[in-house]
């Protein structure tokens, strides 16, 4: 799930944050471990992560690819915690795109956002289950979860009054689906003028290429940060229309 536009002719500024992933080639000895990765402890279907001086205990589900952790998500949450001075959540109201897990989620809730995770209802459950399991107690404001189907027509059911949003975040949302316009439409929707969107994505296809370059067209970008495994980028965006697909 992503983000949307403002009326007339407006621009904002957009963190877009783009992570590449490279698959290693060899034996497994030969494998470098990208420095955003977190130590993992994995036992009885259960993952233990370690975010802002918090364990994080995430329980996965084979019911659904967003019930499984993926490489952007790990990457984003480093991202957030590494770069506090960049993106400082405190006390900021944010939304979370394809949820999944809610790794993000939890790590933004610890770092002072209040969050509204969102995926499509069947990842719900899980997803709810997680975010309660790691937040409760440790957070000034508990985390929301809700249903949200990326869409061209999102006013309807979610009104651009009533859905402000400081940041919204986004891990590995693109991949091999039949709906990356309607997520190109869904960011349009949630983007308002002082919004920073920020997106991690690992490359898998071509197609996600091409969802890059259509998200460039929209979303002027900019690298910020590049090593051997993630790569950065903060821009600025204009969007003309906000019925523009």
């Amino acid at each position: 799930m992503e983000i949307g536009a403002g009326t007339g002719l407006v621009s904002w500024k957009l963190t877009f944050v783009y992570c590449l992933i490279f698959h290693s080639t060899g034996n497994l000895k030969q494998t470098v471990v990208p420095t955003w990765f977190p130590s993992v402890i994995s036992s009885f279907g259960k993952e233990i992560y370690h975010y802002a001086g918090q364990d994080i205990v995430i329980y996965e589900s084979i019911d659904s690819f967003g019930a499984v952790m993926w490489p952007a998500a790990l990457a984003l949450c480093s991202f957030l915690e590494n770069h506090r001075e960049k993106v400082n959540l405190q006390g900021k109201k944010v939304l979370e795109l394809g949820a999944g897990t809610g790794l993000v989620t939890i790590v933004a809730s610890l770092l002072g956002a209040s969050v509204t995770a969102t995926d499509l209802p069947e990842v719900l459950s899980n997803l709810r289950a997680n975010v309660m399991r790691n937040t409760r107690g440790r957070c000034r404001q508990m985390p929301q979860v809700a249903a949200l189907s990326w869409s061209y027509n999102l006013e309807s059911t979610h009104p651009s009054s009533a859905h402000q949003y400081d940041y919204v975040l986004a891990a590995d949302v693109v991949y091999h689906h039949d709906f990356l316009d309607e997520l190109l439409a869904t960011m349009k929707h949630f983007c308002k003028p002082g919004t920073a969107v920020i997106w991690a994505n690992k490359v898998r296809l071509e197609s996600d290429l091409t969802f890059t370059e259509n998200f460039k067209k929209a979303f002027h970008t900019s690298l910020l940060y590049e090593d051997e495994d993630m790569k950065i980028f903060q821009g600025t965006c204009r969007v003309r229309d906000r019925k523009e697909k």
